[in-house]
């Protein structure tokens, strides 16, 4: 081969698809903008004015992936759905300090970019973004040749909030007797996926096209269930009622994330049996014999979000929230536990 036939897409990179991506994304990205985004697309950064009533403006960052549910995507071909997985596993965690979403900017990294396949993951990604009522301000789509096997990728996300300093909520007005109340999941969400392959696909010998009756439906479309974005039911609730705390359900399951809003010396009680169990957690647990603490530390068991309030808090917060269209149930309390911890303890019935 001479100098002069060796081109950029001769090692593997082609130049014209990757435009053909980004203008098959188009459509979808504006769709997202508000009156707030200066500019359109295609230039080096995305421009965003800070409008809006804050006296005292605090940013609030999140970054996040979507993990191996992907390889659930590429096992099925079926790439339009895990984008808004990865809007939610990075705006619910902002959510929880009461935080506004402003805007979410994305990275797509694969070895061979195929257009349509980008254009329907950047579909995902502004589905989730409609959902939280933020623009996807800008992003990346990386075609790396030799690093990523043939009909695979990788994609990051990266949310920005702002809320008033005085009003961040921490959990650290916690008390014993405030009560926590959760919001249903859609299914596995975006956590635990490792152990989720191990059980189906290597222990009970399953694939995604198996049909399994107890989910109504193939086990590839339970476990490609996007993630819940919690978002426009929470953002009503902190205008009416005083949040103490709030809970995403990700990875490390219950005894991992409740504590993390918890004030030394208190623990979280969860009553088991006090909301519905989606029938795949059971599933697993049954058919692969695991063990209850190892399921409630890996997964979310059907409760994707939680929100802590005072007692004479829970009527209202339950009515707003199940008003907005989440099912939402009184799962706990915080009672007295051993000084200078904070723990969760599981509930019999």
């Amino acid at each position: 081969m001479s100098n002069g036939s060796l081109t950029y897409a001769v090692a593997g990179v082609d130049v014209k698809e990757g435009a053909r991506a980004v203008e098959l994304m188009k459509k979808h990205v504006k769709e997202t903008f508000n009156p707030d985004v200066i500019g359109d697309l295609g230039s080096f950064g995305g421009l965003l004015r800070l409008s809006g009533q804050f006296e005292s403006p605090v940013l609030v960052a999140g970054t996040d992936g979507v993990g191996t549910k992907l390889k659930i995507a590429f096992m099925m071909d079926k790439h339009d759905t895990v984008g808004q997985d990865l809007v939610a596993m990075c705006v619910n965690d902002i959510l929880c300090q009461g935080a506004k979403p402003l805007f979410f900017l994305d990275y797509l990294a694969t070895g061979k970019l195929k257009a349509e396949d980008a254009a329907l993951l950047v579909k995902g990604i502004t589905d989730g973004c409609k959902l939280s009522n933020m623009p996807l301000l800008g992003g990346e789509t990386a075609e790396m040749p030799g690093f990523y096997a043939d009909g695979e990728y990788d994609m990051a996300g990266f949310a920005v909030g702002v809320v008033d300093e005085p009003k961040i909520i921490t959990g650290s007005s916690i008390n014993e007797g405030d009560v926590l109340i959760g919001l249903s999941s859609s299914g596995v969400h975006s956590n635990g996926y490792s152990l989720v392959r191990k059980i189906f696909f290597d222990l009970l010998g399953m694939t995604v096209e198996t049909f399994v009756p107890e989910f109504e439906s193939t086990l590839g479309e339970t476990l490609l269930t996007p993630t819940r974005i919690y978002v426009k039911a929470i953002s009503r609730l902190l205008e009416e009622v005083a949040v103490k705390g709030m809970v995403h359900m990700t990875g490390g399951g219950f005894f991992e994330n409740i504590p993390r809003i918890l004030p030394l010396g208190l623990d979280a009680h969860i009553a088991l049996g006090s909301w519905q169990v989606p029938p795949v957690f059971n599933y697993m647990a049954e058919k692969a014999g695991v063990a209850r603490d190892e399921m409630f530390g890996t997964f979310n068991m059907g409760i994707g979000y939680i929100v802590t309030v005072a007692p004479e808090d829970v009527e209202k917060t339950l009515s707003l929230l199940r008003e907005a269209g989440e099912s939402a149930s009184v799962i706990g309390s915080v009672q007295k536990g051993a000084q200078g911890e904070k723990g969760v303890i599981l509930c019999e019935s």
